[in-house]
């Protein structure tokens, strides 16, 4: 089974202060400590231990700059047998849609069963995955916490539900997936397996390489532009209430009456 796993550099959420830019339109970004998103961690799991299993290959590939190179070579000493990164001046800015574009672009390049992706990443929108099934025309599920091989043309996927609940749903190959964190455990990767990629050669492709208008991407082609970034103000601090539990119940009904959350 031919897999592609998409993946991308974001800051370490555990290493890093976060704080405005002057501008208030992002996160100031000088100095931050980078890793692989964490939700991408797990698809390349994923995908390794399905072709352990099953045979075939895993390429992960990234939309990004020189730096992006690092994340690659850690999924490639965790496992994956090639990565592509996709780098251009045009790229930067894209939004998810533009993304999803550059994407589509490499994956109608190769002949992938199936395609994984995190089910989010830094900025939390959650969008990239499924764009990229609607522009590629294939099947899609999200939030998958489970993948069941069953032959060559179908697989089964499961997906919690409301109420710790799990769905199970067929679908056709090829198709893209969007993968949940605790799907399993991602590996260890250790210093010997990061020096046993150091000297692999990994193919950069641009716009031109891609076959993309790079008007249709990146800052001029973006559909969405973030307009402010702020931290919410902090409210007022808890009201603890006290008395046995009738009481507070009573306590919390009524404060809910006054506030409207109750008729």
């Amino acid at each position: 089974m031919e897999i592609l796993v998409c993946i991308k550099r974001v800051p370490d959420t555990a290493e890093n202060e976060f704080e405005l830019n002057s501008a208030g339109n992002d996160i100031d970004r000088d100095d931050l400590v980078y890793s692989v998103n964490e939700w991408d961690n797990y698809a390349v799991e994923e995908a390794i231990q399905i072709v352990g299993e099953h045979g075939g290959s895993v390429t992960v590939v990234s939309v990004g700059d020189d730096e992006s190179e690092e994340v690659l070579r850690r999924e490639m000493a965790m496992g994956a047998d090639n990565g592509i990164l996709l780098s251009d001046d045009a790229f930067e800015d894209s939004d998810s849609r533009g993304i999803a574009s550059i994407l589509k672009a490499e994956v109608e390049k190769g002949n992938y069963d199936l395609i994984l992706t995190g089910a989010q990443a830094d900025d939390g929108a959650a969008e990239v995955g499924g764009m990229l099934a609607a522009m590629l025309d294939l099947p899609y599920a999200s939030l998958v916490n489970q993948i069941d091989i069953d032959g060559d043309k179908h697989i089964k996927v499961g997906r919690e539900i409301e109420g710790g609940n799990k769905e199970m749903n067929e679908i056709e190959l090829p198709c893209v997936l969007s993968i949940q964190t605790g799907i399993n455990e991602p590996r260890y990767v250790g210093i010997r397996g990061i020096r046993k990629v150091a000297q692999i050669e990994i193919p950069v492709k641009g716009a031109s390489d891609l076959g993309i208008d790079a008007g249709s991407v990146g800052k001029d082609g973006a559909k969405m532009k973030r307009i402010d970034y702020f931290v919410p103000d902090l409210g007022e601090g808890a009201e603890m209430l006290e008395g046995s539990t009738d009481e507070i119940i009573e306590k919390l009904i009524e404060k809910l009456k006054s506030k409207g959350g109750l008729a």
